[in-house]
């Protein structure tokens, strides 16, 4: 009797223990988004699909499709967005991160809280994935590791980590890059790049239009992009000059970060590009505007202005900046020399843009980066405006939208972001207007999602001030001044 009444006692521990686990081991309801009565633009260059609903479940997309197919799941909260367009949302192939105030740069800027600032703001402007080229400290990729293990609120991180630069080169970012003098240096520097878990590794040709003494030798580049393939790693390189273009795609270079500028493409660099598969990774054409304009036109758009801070603004507006675009020369912190950044750069502007379009009429693999973050060149704010300035060099808005989006993922080697399809990530951003009429729409932002998660948009934020202290929407966006 007493073996029994302790083993029917044990029986019931048991059963209320296997009820306890079974209690901790039920998954937590789902949580569930539905966007109903929009129009879809998927990415991908298919046509829009208008009467279009998109169900978010944990920050996945469960559902895109026609109204009538919806079934939207039990509990779900609808967002009716009738009359809006959906987009994915925006990729950034080539940004820096952290390392400005106001206008002034400084690697001691590059903290956790100021990347963070930036990638907020790059996701207020819709820009949900960034990858950043080269100027990144180690902590940039830990935070990297993190928002891969959840949804993330901000724009996700893609890193080459630190890039590689000759040693009295140009490229990098003072107190972060190391720059290296010898091949076996360069190999040993990708080497540490990879094994901090680098996505891609950068490395920057250039001699500032032959204003710096040296530029990396081939034997360097060709070092850094061996070792990277041996890695497992694509190699994407800064570049100014066709000749060194052709050089790098010789030695097996992955993709460019920048458009060659100093004479036009021809069909030899087209042709090699195109049997080896090498990308236009980020044309960087706002870039050279930014460099071209002696007073830039959207100095009074609140699309720009709510972005920026009071001291950038003032910078901008200032006698002393239109006087250095002018004349040419400015000396920038940290660099022993004067810069001749501005002169000529209108011509360079046109030659860039004139090479982009030859790029896309060839064929080449086109992904869309602005290289914004540095001087003089605004996280997210420059997204759209390169998407304009590749309509202007001739693409389509669908063909500049499809680089920004699913052509960008395509260059990452991510499969969960890009386009608008079932089992993606909720990376989306939603208009009031629609981009395939104008470009510009794109700044009628209405809301960004980030894994499912609603972010704040450009036009319910204000960098580094109260929203009082910014300019309200304008009632007749888009009024981009191109």
């Amino acid at each position: 009797m007493f073996r029994l009444k302790n083993a029917a006692g044990a029986g019931a521990l048991v059963a209320a223990a296997a009820m306890t686990a079974v209690a901790w081991a039920t998954p937590a309801l789902a949580e569930s988004t539905v966007l109903t009565n929009v129009t879809v633009i998927d990415g991908t260059g298919k046509p829009a699909q208008p009467g279009s609903a998109i169900v978010m479940t944990d920050g996945k997309i469960a559902f895109v499709g026609p109204m009538a197919q919806l079934k939207a799941p039990a509990g779900a909260k609808t967002v009716d967005l009738a009359g809006k367009f959906v987009m994915p949302g925006i990729i950034d192939a080539h940004v820096h991160v952290g390392m400005m105030h106001d206008l002034t740069q400084d690697e001691k800027y590059e903290t956790p809280e100021n990347v963070q600032a930036d990638l907020k703001q790059y996701s207020a402007y819709g820009v949900t994935s960034v990858q950043v080229l080269g100027t990144d400290k180690d902590f940039v990729l830990q935070m990297r590791n993190q928002q891969r293990k959840s949804r993330p609120t901000m724009a996700r991180l893609f890193s080459a980590g630190q890039g590689v630069v000759f040693k009295g080169g140009y490229g990098g970012l003072l107190g972060v890059t190391q720059p290296v003098a010898t091949p076996e240096e360069a190999r040993k520097l990708v080497d540490e790049q990879a094994a901090k878990g680098a996505d891609f590794i950068k490395l920057w040709m250039d001699d500032e239009r032959k204003t710096i003494p040296v530029k990396m030798p081939y034997s360097i580049s060709k070092a850094v992009i061996d070792e990277a393939h041996k890695k497992g790693l694509k190699a994407v390189a800064h570049v100014f000059y066709l000749a060194d273009a052709k050089e790098l795609v010789r030695e097996g270079i992955n993709g460019f970060a920048h458009m060659v500028r100093d004479q036009p493409v021809d069909k030899e660099l087209l042709d090699m590009m195109k049997a080896k598969g090498v990308w236009m990774v980020s044309s960087t054409l706002s870039r050279e505007m930014a460099y071209s304009l002696a007073v830039m036109p959207w100095l009074n758009d609140p699309f720009f202005t709510r972005g920026v801070t009071p001291g950038t603004i003032e910078v901008l507006k200032s006698p002393a900046r239109e006087k250095a675009v002018v004349l040419g020369y400015t000396m920038f912190p940290g660099l022993p020399y004067k810069k001749q950044v501005f002169s000529d750069m209108d011509r360079t502007l046109f030659q860039a843009l004139e090479n982009y379009e030859r790029m896309a009429q060839a064929g080449i693999l086109m992904g869309m980066g602005t290289d914004s973050g540095p001087n003089g060149r605004f996280p997210g704010f420059n997204a759209h405006e390169e998407m304009q300035l590749e309509v202007m060099a001739g693409r389509t808005p669908m063909q500049a939208i499809v680089s920004a989006t699913s052509m960008n993922a395509r260059w990452l080697g991510d499969t969960t972001i890009g386009s608008i399809a079932a089992g993606k990530w909720a990376d989306l951003l939603v208009l009031d207007k629609d981009p395939l009429k104008d470009i510009r729409n794109t700044e009628t932002i209405n809301s960004v999602y980030i894994a499912g998660n609603s972010v704040p948009t450009i036009w319910q934020t204000c960098r580094d001030r109260p929203l009082s202290a910014c300019q309200p929407r304008p009632a007749d966006l888009p009024n981009m001044p191109y």
